[in-house]
């Protein structure tokens, strides 16, 4: 498919923001870190603008993105919708953690409950968003299990870098914990991707020219010329095509920017000590957001829709 920037920016920002809101749940509630005034500004003001800047640009993809909003009726049996409603639901939490961290000083008691049900449905939601392309079936390359997975994981992922940088840069303690989720989700992540991509070489295609036509029992089905005399939306937009060895070398960029490098960064602090915690886990952050760019390209580059096998795509 066609990779929208909006799309792009949406799946990578929201997941980051959500996992970062998981983070500083977790290490507020269980006591990690201080209810830190200045701190709760900076990393809630991240997250937050992560989430809805994120939710916001994936209207940009829409045709008619004023009417947006109605999509959240259909929450039955739209994972679309379902996502919307819980994007709207985990402010009200969120927000009150937010608040009580900054104004009154509190992040633990009855105020970390709320704020780990408020991760807790950060997670919900990044699986709705997840699930709005692992449920479309006519896309093989996403209707598997390895894509709800994937988001979670990146999603942990980059919210722990995140958080790891903001500890860094305010100088706080126990950052040991965050070093270890890092490089666990770091590592974590990268598997799933790795076995991501063997699916798609090694699973065989669900679909062919010939189950599509129904003709498959006359023999192989060629055409004889295009349904279309030039480019139509569906060429554009579900046909996207690229070369094997550019995904295989963007597979590399993505592999190496991605995990390998920011797993290497963040472990490399538990050997040289503190005195480079500052810069090594900015560096792993900015690696980790390049790589994820481009996985979250390929993602979409990647995808192939079963009506492509109606303008000559021999399989799906």
């Amino acid at each position: 498919m066609h990779p929208a920037k909006s799309v792009i920016y949406f799946t990578t920002a929201s997941g980051a923001g959500y996992g970062l809101m998981v983070w500083l749940a977790v290490m507020g509630a269980f006591g990690f870190i201080p209810a830190d005034r200045t701190f709760g500004i900076v990393g809630f003001g991240l997250a937050f603008f992560l989430i809805i800047s994120g939710l916001l640009s994936s209207t940009g993809h829409l045709g008619r993105p004023e009417r947006a909003w109605r999509a959240l009726s259909q929450w039955r049996s739209s994972w679309l919708s379902r996502e919307g409603v819980a994007a709207i639901l985990t402010f009200g939490p969120t927000g009150i953690y937010a608040l009580s961290w900054v104004v009154q000083g509190q992040n633990g008691g009855p105020v970390g409950m709320i704020g780990l049900a408020g991760g807790g449905m950060s997670l919900i939601t990044v699986y709705f968003t997840s699930m709005i392309y692992a449920s479309l079936k006519a896309i093989p390359a996403w209707s598997n299990r390895w894509t709800s997975l994937g988001y979670l994981s990146m999603a942990l992922m980059s919210g722990a870098l995140i958080m790891l940088a903001l500890q860094a840069g305010f100088g706080l303690g126990h950052m040991a914990v965050m070093i270890k989720a890092s490089v666990a989700l770091l590592a974590l992540a990268g598997v799933l991707k790795l076995a991501y991509w063997r699916a798609l070489q090694s699973d065989p295609a669900r679909s062919t020219a010939e189950s599509a036509t129904g003709l498959g029992q006359f023999g192989n089905v060629h055409m004889i010329e295009s349904p279309h005399g030039e480019d139509n939306y569906l060429l554009k937009e579900m046909g996207y095509k690229i070369a094997r060895k550019h995904a295989n070398k963007l597979r590399r960029i993505a592999l190496v920017t991605g995990f390998i490098l920011p797993m290497a960064m963040v472990a490399a602090i538990m050997v040289l000590g503190l005195p480079y915690v500052v810069v090594l886990s900015f560096l792993a952050l900015i690696s980790a957001g390049v790589g994820l760019v481009v996985e979250r390209w390929l993602f979409f580059a990647e995808a192939k829709h079963v009506v492509t096998l109606y303008y000559g795509n021999r399989n799906v």
